[in-house]
């Protein structure tokens, strides 16, 4: 297997989300694709759903890449206060651990801060400002 990249629901804010992701991971957008560019006679799209993000997606490291999109509003709201996952994000130093840590968790919940962990790897978990669990890992006897 290549590689396994998260892809998030977001409730029309799919974009202010990425923008702060790209702020802390820093990178360029692959492509923003708008619900508008997918309207046709066959799939009409409303004028309030026009500008929401069908797909965006950043990618992060060498090989992985964080996706989202916005969920049209006929398909219901995105649960913001679900616990059923957590994105990983495995730093290759404790200082890169601490800049996503910070920079990710600000205005957000820290679940647990960033720190030496049980099983011997500094690490951290939170909710950030839009909802979506992280836990943010270095692990020194990774040799990888």
């Amino acid at each position: 297997m290549r590689t396994i990249n998260p892809w998030i629901n977001f409730n029309g804010n799919a974009e202010e989300a990425f923008t702060f992701y790209k702020s802390v991971f820093g990178g360029e957008f692959t492509k923003i694709i708008r619900f508008k560019e997918l309207s046709s006679p066959e799939f009409t799209v409303p004028e309030n759903e026009a500008n929401k993000v069908m797909r965006i997606a950043l990618p992060i490291g060498k090989h992985d890449v964080l996706i989202a999109n916005d969920v049209p509003e006929f398909m219901g709201r995105v649960s913001e206060n679900e616990n059923r996952s957590k994105i990983s994000v495995s730093a290759e130093s404790r200082e890169e651990a601490d800049k996503i840590f910070n920079g990710l968790s600000a205005g957000g919940d820290v679940e647990g801060p960033i720190g030496e962990g049980p099983w011997g790897t500094y690490a951290g978990m939170f909710r950030d400002k839009y909802g979506i669990e992280w836990i943010v890992e270095f692990d020194p006897g990774y040799n990888g």
